[in-house]
């Protein structure tokens, strides 16, 4: 089974409508001991074709249109992050915290991008705030990994112990993980949603997404990715955040994309979400299960007073096992899962070429949405739809082959980045690789500064 047949057999589509789609294989694109560029075109062209089968429903078309998966496109896509410059400068991906320690017995991953999360991991090592570097490697060599992974945690900061692909799988969570299919799909209490317009061909570009209000509560990338793929579909996108948890600027500047940025407090703002939730038609959540719940998010709530809704929610360990109510980032995912250990090197833990596990697990993520709204628009219901990016993990490193098929050479992303002016200034950008017949080619607004629209939806 090819990895494009695995991820839409996932999403519940019709295997008729596999052919057609078209790939164009490129040698050296996201090379890897794993097969990171086959997850990555499967990833992607399941959106693709979700996309254009939710075209072709509401345009009335006789034909899902024909959908082309290039792996230079999909490379540079999950190479986005890394390739936006904003007037000329390169973004920070990694804070000088965030990184693999020598612990005494093994390797420690930590992720502190952010400041409360730098803050938790130097109080669980007992370190003032101003502490360098080399006094946090000097901490860390003192201890036991497994000892920092849980003292970090119990802090509310975020370490993980290096495992190897033979230790992973007697994981108690590696269990719960592996006991759930790639993309969990439910479908909530019948109710008739809101019936969508249809679309009018030969509109150009084909938006299957045109119409639709999604609300936007994700962080970091898996998350966002997808929501930023919904914006180029043609959806009204509108992220909220909390005022007291600033999103990094040069993250925002590559996944803002065609969205609209808002503040929200919940605590305080409860009626202004409920506005909004009233006409939304898909939630997407980005936060670690349960941790919205006593906002009334939980995927049933939200059902019960938006019948019809989709509600998407994505995580790093999943819903179930030990660890479902844990943080976590693709890199910590890839060190606990033997990722790491796979792609290390001289007995040093190395890492994929790309973030590769939010990037595909956020393309699946928009093609649940979209196959879902695909559903809902023959029987009314709403449905909600769940990924993990240690889920996405477990299929790399065991339901994936090598595709033996030769191609191009990979001469890398030029062919496949453009130039976008806007608010945040001259942006230097990954064009989408989501890409269908008649279908749109960039997004149709650049992203705008974070917290900046107000907290409403567009008028239609």
């Amino acid at each position: 089974m090819t990895g494009i047949t695995s991820a839409w057999s996932a999403l519940g589509g019709d295997p008729a409508l596999l052919a057609r789609v078209t790939t164009v294989p490129r040698e050296g694109a996201l090379a890897a001991r794993l097969p990171v560029r086959e997850l990555a075109r499967a990833c992607v062209g399941a959106c693709a074709l979700a996309a254009a089968e939710l075209g072709a429903r509401r345009a009335g078309l006789a034909e899902v249109p024909e959908v082309r998966v290039d792996d230079g496109a999909v490379a540079a896509a999950f190479h986005s992050e890394r390739l936006v410059r904003i007037d000329g400068r390169t973004p920070v991906s990694f804070a000088p915290l965030s990184r693999f320690w020598p612990a005494a017995d093994g390797w420690v991953r930590t992720h502190a991008n952010y400041p409360h999360h730098r803050a938790r991991l130097l109080g669980a090592l007992g370190l003032a705030e101003d502490a360098s570097v080399e006094d946090v490697a000097g901490r860390i060599g003192e201890l036991p990994a497994l000892e920092v992974e849980e003292s970090v945690y119990g802090a509310g900061g975020l370490a993980v112990a290096l495992r190897t692909p033979q230790e992973w799988p007697g994981h108690a969570q590696a269990a719960a993980v592996a006991a759930r299919p790639l993309v969990e799909r439910e479908r909530t209490a019948p109710a008739r949603a809101r019936t969508l317009p249809a679309t009018v061909p030969p509109a150009s570009p084909l938006l299957p997404a045109a119409g639709l209000r999604v609300l936007d509560l994700t962080r970091v990338l898996a998350g966002p990715v997808a929501t930023r793929t919904l914006a180029l579909l043609g959806a009204d996108v509108l992220r909220l955040d909390a005022p007291r948890l600033p999103e990094l600027a040069d993250q925002h500047a590559d996944t803002g994309f065609g969205k609209r940025s808002a503040l929200l407090d919940l605590d305080t703002d409860r009626a202004a979400f409920e506005e909004l939730l009233a006409s939304a038609d898909v939630v997407v959540t980005g936060y670690r299960p349960g941790a919205l719940d006593r906002f009334g998010l939980s995927p049933e709530a939200l059902a019960e007073r938006r019948p019809g809704l989709v509600v998407a929610q994505v995580s790093a360990w999943g819903a179930h096992g030990p660890w479902a109510g844990r943080r976590g980032f693709d890199s910590l995912v890839q060190v606990a899962t033997g990722i790491a250990a796979i792609e290390g090197t001289d007995g040093r833990p190395g890492a994929l070429p790309a973030q590769a596990l939010d990037h595909g697990t956020g393309y699946l993520l928009a093609a649940a949405v979209l196959r879902a709204l695909t559903e809902r628009s023959y029987d009314g219901g709403g449905r909600t739809v769940r990924l993990a990016l240690a889920r996405t993990a477990q299929w790399l490193t065991g339901g994936l082959r090598p595709d033996p098929v030769p191609g191009t050479s990979y001469e890398g992303p030029d062919a496949w980045v453009t130039e976008t002016a806007g608010p945040l200034g001259e942006l230097r950008h990954a064009l989408p690789p989501v890409s269908f017949a008649g279908g749109p080619t960039d997004w149709a607004r650049p992203p705008v500064p974070w917290g900046s629209d107000p907290a409403r939806w567009n008028q239609r």
